[in-house]
């Protein structure tokens, strides 16, 4: 915490002092080179504040990097910073090339008109980075899935989203090792899952297959027995994410325990266990119920494992 205002008390002085940038940037000039050519003059000024601005934007990373220690919060802190210096820089080397009312009004009119023909795509993947900034569809760390990517978010910038993709061929949700870039515009263009965001559990279903001889009544009791032990203490935590977004959406969950389906299928009786699970978890989950179940069905001389078979009966 104290960390965090130091560099903000920086930011403050920072802003504070670069914003006469151009006033001492030009007396400096003045006072060094003679330059009898306008827009040599504009030229070297915005030179000199985009040195001095970027020199003090890599200086502030690296106080970031160095005081910062948990890992979310320094990501964050240091893209704000990127931000803001950026955008004092575009503003300060705006207002040394436009310098008059009128000026300022052309310039808008027909570089506004020529964006927007030929910078479509531009123009729509810096509104998109505004959406998720205001909106906060999704934030780094949130996991989410679009036209079938998912991954991970480890970047948001003002073109495009960085996912850590999981999945594909990683036959689970676990991390591929690739990195995926996808264009802002696409929160305007396809619809995003939001694995994390408000409510990070998900429902799991495994589906077990076993013979009709089999009882299938212990087999339910068994899935139920670990199902339960896992979910201890679970309930209240979803409990209260729930009542949380209720603030927000009309949701409404009315069993949040594990519960075991019945299903009858051609080659046996399918037992369905659904249950609770965060979204990065579901492996695990799934890994140690399988490994518990295993257990105990091979304990158990009345439940067996069914599988596709074909009888022939000779008359």
């Amino acid at each position: 915490m104290d960390a965090m205002k130091k560099i903000f008390s920086l930011l403050g002085l920072f802003l504070f002092a670069f914003l006469a940038t151009p006033v001492f940037a030009q007396s400096l000039l003045q006072d060094i080179f003679t330059v009898e050519s306008e827009l040599h003059k504009h030229i070297l000024e915005t030179f000199f504040v985009a040195l001095i601005g970027y020199v003090l934007m890599f200086g502030f990373i690296g106080f970031i990097n160095r005081r910062v220690k948990d890992i979310k919060a320094r990501h964050v802190i240091r893209k704000n910073t990127i931000y803001i210096i950026s955008l004092t820089i575009l503003v300060i080397v705006f207002f040394i090339w436009v310098q008059n009312l009128n000026s300022i009004t052309i310039f808008l009119g027909v570089a506004g008109a020529g964006l927007a023909l030929a910078l479509q795509e531009v123009i729509l993947c810096v509104a998109g980075w505004m959406l998720i900034l205001v909106r906060h569809p999704f934030e780094v760390g949130d996991r989410i899935e679009l036209n079938g990517i998912k991954g991970d978010i480890i970047d948001i910038r003002l073109f495009q989203t960085s996912l850590l993709e999981i999945g594909n061929w990683v036959n689970a949700d676990q991390s591929t090792g690739r990195i995926v870039n996808i264009p802002n515009s696409f929160v305007f263009k396809a619809e995003n899952y939001n694995y994390s965001r408000g409510f990070e559990f998900i429902w799991h279903e495994m589906p077990i297959l076993v013979t009709f001889e089999s009882d299938w009544k212990r087999g339910k009791d068994i899935m139920m027995v670990h199902a339960k032990k896992m979910a201890e203490g679970l309930e209240e935590k979803v409990r209260r994410k729930i009542d949380i977004m209720r603030n927000r959406y009309m949701i409404y969950y009315g069993k949040l325990t594990p519960i075991v389906y019945v299903n009858i299928k051609d080659s046996g009786v399918e037992l369905t266990l659904r249950y609770l699970t965060e979204a990065k978890k579901r492996r695990f989950t799934q890994d140690y119920l399988c490994r518990m179940i295993l257990e105990d069905f091979e304990k158990e001389p009345t439940v067996n494992f069914a599988y596709p078979t074909w009888r022939i009966v000779k008359e």
